[in-house]
């Protein structure tokens, strides 16, 4: 007997009606922004936090992906005091929340290096140094590094292990050292399967930028709060700083997803 084929399409097919939706949402609230004064104002006073929100974003992740693969690659080490150190880095680092994590480097870390610097050079003449001298928004960028440099690390990691083992013996075989391994065969093939992920956590981080707001770093959500505690307007200002949020992040994610596909497509 032949299997009756079902006429129900997959998840991945489905016509995005969530995204008709929110389109029309966010075209009620850009209507709104034109036309009604409150929300003309709230907009013009907010959207001064966007471009300090893409720095923390872009300067953070860049840093944060950086120090993630110098992760990965300690973890993947022949030493046992780098697999150890850099697992011992990972585990703790993840198992603490991004807003302790940065109220612990902003309060805490900071004025601890301040003081053990100050310990070393004032005895040899030199001028002390002053925790305010190291601005907030520098230590929320830090903090957000050292956050996502854990989560990242373990995407290199895992990116790196799927590599096939007979093309790194192959190029073991033609004589290449083990830079040239990693340059040339391994990381440009992990690379295939850490971008997926690695663009999840961008997004991340755009939404986790916001948590700068509570050292007084005048981003997006910092703007508004100020606004919304001065003019009572909390309904009008919130949607507009949702709307700012969701309009980068769905764009971004609908842009991985069609990136994604296309991969998918180009692979077979």
């Amino acid at each position: 007997m032949f299997r009756k084929k079902s006429s129900q399409s997959s998840p991945q097919q489905d016509f995005p009606y969530w995204l008709v939706v929110a389109c029309g949402i966010a075209i009620f609230l850009l209507f709104q922004i034109a036309t009604d004064e409150i929300y003309t104002q709230v907009m013009s006073t907010v959207s001064r936090g966007i471009g300090l929100t893409i720095f923390v974003t872009l300067v953070g992740f860049f840093l944060a992906s950086l120090l993630g693969l110098l992760l990965a690659l300690a973890s993947l080490s022949g030493s046992i005091i780098l697999r150890q150190g850099a697992r011992f880095y990972v585990e703790i680092v993840r198992g603490l929340p991004i807003i302790v994590l940065l109220l612990y480097i902003a309060f805490v870390a900071t004025p601890l290096i301040v003081a053990s610097v100050n310990a070393v050079i004032e005895p040899l003449g030199f001028d002390a140094m002053r925790t305010r001298d190291f601005p907030l928004l520098w230590r929320a960028i830090v903090a957000l590094m050292i956050g996502y440099s854990a989560f990242i690390a373990e995407v290199f990691r895992a990116g790196i292990q799927a590599v096939d083992k007979g093309q790194i013996e192959a190029a073991e075989a033609l004589g290449m050292n083990r830079w040239l391994r990693f340059r040339l065969i391994i990381f440009p093939q992990a690379l295939k399967t850490i971008l997926p992920p690695l663009g999840n956590d961008f997004v991340a981080m755009i939404k986790d930028s916001s948590l700068v707001s509570v050292l007084g770093v005048a981003d997006i959500t910092q703007l508004g709060k100020v606004y919304a505690a001065g003019s009572f307007r909390y309904f009008e200002t919130y949607n507009v700083v949702a709307l700012i949020y969701l309009m980068m992040t769905i764009t971004l994610s609908l842009a991985l997803r069609k990136f994604e596909r296309t991969k998918e497509v180009g692979g077979r």
